[in-house]
């Protein structure tokens, strides 16, 4: 018998476990979404990671681990990885943004589901699971990104 079979306890847990609930789609990253924008976008031009890269004058590996969302690019290499795809920082943020957007109302539609608010219709109290909902202005008052 090792060790680690004998070093176990048995748990006993203090409150009851949940029913089994479907679990939702985690929350997107940022770093995911501007990846998926800026792969999206280079794959659209018919242009390759090497491409791209050289004319961000970015290394490839690094470029390919942005698209993916395994590192957190800094604003300078948005920067250049936008320009080398012929948009500026800011139409990938504001893509990046759209997305968000999209899928934080799909979150909100499978919450409600779950939670039998399917089919209100209204948005009172119970949207979007009990927050205020969010001015068609934005939540930094009056700003809106469009692209």
């Amino acid at each position: 018998m090792s060790i680690r079979v004998t070093n176990q306890a048995d748990v006993i847990p203090l409150r009851p476990l949940p029913a089994a609930v479907p679990a939702l789609p985690r929350e997107p990253l940022w770093r995911d979404l501007v990846g998926e924008v800026l792969r999206r976008e280079r794959q659209a031009q018919g242009r390759t990671l090497k491409d791209v890269a050289e004319a961000a004058r970015i290394s490839m590996p690094y470029l390919s681990e942005v698209e993916r969302g395994l590192k957190e690019a800094s604003s300078e290499v948005l920067a250049a990885a936008a320009q080398a795809l012929g948009l500026c920082l800011a139409d990938v943020l504001a893509l990046a943004g759209e997305r968000l957007v999209s899928l934080t109302a799909a979150r909100s539609r499978s919450r409600s589901l779950g939670s039998g608010a399917a089919g209100s219709g209204s948005l009172g109290s119970g949207a979007a699971g009990g927050r205020r909902p969010v001015s068609p202005s934005g939540p930094m008052g009056g700003v809106l990104l469009a692209a």
